[in-house]
């Protein structure tokens, strides 16, 4: 699930907290990378098992709502939704349940909240069709937790402030570690049962490695990388950059310089998105033109073994 995506962000971060912390204790900051990754795999199970409580509440209204019909003999309500095939297999995930135990991971103490989600997913068009359609399918199932989880999960600020609140790591990671839960449910197999695989923790043994290799060589040949910065621009005035573009530069250039198989234009193309997400409204096309340039500048004097790839153009 962690891929180089995720990784980059967090090193974005990570790198920016290091300097403004200024203990400059390199091995807690790369323990603190490590534990902010593991926490985006955290955030990942909880979103997880928030469809697994909501599952559970909404089948406790079914039981309630039944239990009156029998009194009054009027028509018990329909258990369409309760009985869901994708739901009750995620309930029943080995890798999920070992997970939420292992971590203590719950959503007991947000029942308020979680009643909320049930009455957005009753009141919805989704849920609506959902019920009166004759598409008896597990395929049916599956497609309508993926909408629900569209409509109702991804976009939800009062999820993302009990996010926050639980933990500092969760609310920046939300946007990416939604698009793996959607992965997550499109990957579901009825034949799997309990077995069902979830995303691992990584999506590649050698990720965890590229993380450390490339926050250390941020960090450790800082003042090479931005001598080649100055370098390659000449005119260049640093007191006029905002920060964050310069520690974005920074680990740009130590991707270049340390991963050889990564082209140019894809390291550009990186860190031009990461910078319009965290730093300037015009950093993005600065950045693009900077990295571009100082590439060009470190092929040229040798210091840069790789091929001068053509980027796709690009929007700023």
């Amino acid at each position: 699930m962690i891929n180089r995506e995720l990784i980059r962000i967090k090193i974005v971060q990570l790198t920016y907290a290091y300097y403004q912390n200024g203990d400059n204790n390199l091995n807690k900051a790369e323990n603190g990378l490590i534990y902010s990754l593991s926490m985006s795999y955290s955030l990942y199970n909880y979103l997880l098992l928030l469809i697994v409580t909501v599952a559970k509440e909404m089948r406790h209204r079914v039981e309630v709502a039944n239990s009156k019909a029998e009194r009054e003999g009027t028509p018990k309500p329909s258990t369409k939704f309760v009985d869901n095939r994708f739901a009750r297999q995620l309930e029943s995930n080995i890798m999920l349940m070992d997970f939420a135990d292992e971590q203590k991971l719950t959503w007991d103490n947000d029942i308020e909240f979680i009643r909320k989600l049930c009455s957005l997913i009753e009141q919805s068009q989704i849920y609506q069709e959902y019920m009166v359609a004759t598409d008896d399918s597990y395929e049916a199932d599956r497609e309508v937790w993926r909408k629900l989880y569209k409509a109702v999960i991804q976009e939800n600020e009062e999820l993302d402030a009990i996010l926050e609140e639980k933990s500092l790591y969760w609310n920046d990671d939300k946007e990416v570690v939604d698009t793996f839960v959607l992965k997550t449910i499109k990957r579901f197999e009825p034949e799997n049962g309990k077995k069902q695989e979830l995303l691992p923790e990584y999506d590649d043994e050698e990720d965890k490695a590229f993380a450390c290799k490339l926050f250390r060589a941020t960090i450790l040949n800082a003042d090479q990388y931005q001598r080649y910065m100055s370098d390659a621009s000449r005119n260049w005035d640093f007191s006029r950059l905002a920060y964050m573009d310069v520690v974005i530069m920074q680990i740009a250039i130590a991707e270049m310089m340390n991963f050889p198989n990564i082209p140019i234009s894809v390291t550009i193309n990186e860190y031009v998105d990461l910078a319009k997400i965290y730093s300037t409204v015009k950093s993005g096309g600065y950045i693009n033109g900077m990295l571009d340039t100082i590439a060009r500048y470190l092929i040229d004097c040798g210091e840069l073994q790789k091929v001068m790839d053509s980027p796709k153009p690009r929007k700023y």
